[in-house]
């Protein structure tokens, strides 16, 4: 299961580039920007980068694939190297394929599947500021705001050291998300070739 928690999420720098970073000034008048941007996108279609680093391991492992967004609570996260594997998340149902198997599941079915989602549609609409799971500090630097993510519930802290979500000035899309999990595994997501409000198909948020 705790692969299945962090596989929901991967809707996710290494550390020294972080110290770039510096306490954002008008912290109130950013979030209002960045919700307000964040009402004016529909959907989102990119590509992906993956990096995990592991603790107990010298070598990094690197995957990529295809991310998708459709308002308000569809997600498509589909691996395509070095090895397939798609996940659906339609409202609250969530869907898995790991090969020729198949699974579904609620997102209500506990509630650290509930808040695991919570975040990651926070990330993809813009609204996580606003994840009460989370105490978050918002930083910026020349090009990009961070918000700092440390989690505060019992649920998150059994998965989570801490997230970093990077997002672009000029649009306020997400381009990077880590997470550290309490092993020190990290893993970082580089979104790339971001195509805003294109029409996607009901189709790629089902698996059949």
């Amino acid at each position: 299961m705790r692969k299945l928690f962090f596989m929901l999420l991967l809707g996710v720098m290494t550390a020294p580039g972080f110290a770039q970073y510096k306490p954002v000034g008008n912290e109130g008048a950013v979030k209002a920007r960045f919700a307000a941007a964040a009402k004016q996108i529909n959907s989102i279609a990119s590509d992906f980068t993956q990096v995990k680093t592991l603790s107990m391991l010298s070598e990094k492992v690197t995957s990529k694939g295809k991310f998708y967004f459709k308002k308000s609570s569809q997600v498509r996260m589909e691996y395509t190297s070095p090895y397939q594997y798609l996940m659906v998340i339609n409202g609250s149902k969530v869907s898995i394929k790991d090969g020729q198997k198949t699974s579904k599941m609620s997102a209500g079915s506990s509630k650290m599947f509930q808040q695991a989602n919570q975040l990651m549609m926070d990330c993809a609409r813009g609204t996580v500021f606003d994840n009460p799971n989370f105490s978050v500090k918002l930083l910026e630097n020349g090009n990009s705001y961070l918000a700092d993510m440390t989690p505060v519930t019992k649920e998150m802290k059994t998965l989570f050291k801490s997230v970093k979500v990077v997002l672009q000035k000029t649009n306020f899309l997400v381009s990077q998300v880590q997470m550290v999990d309490n092993r020190g595994d990290q893993t970082t997501i580089n979104y790339s070739g971001q195509q805003l409000n294109t029409v996607l198909s009901d189709a790629l948020f089902t698996i059949r």
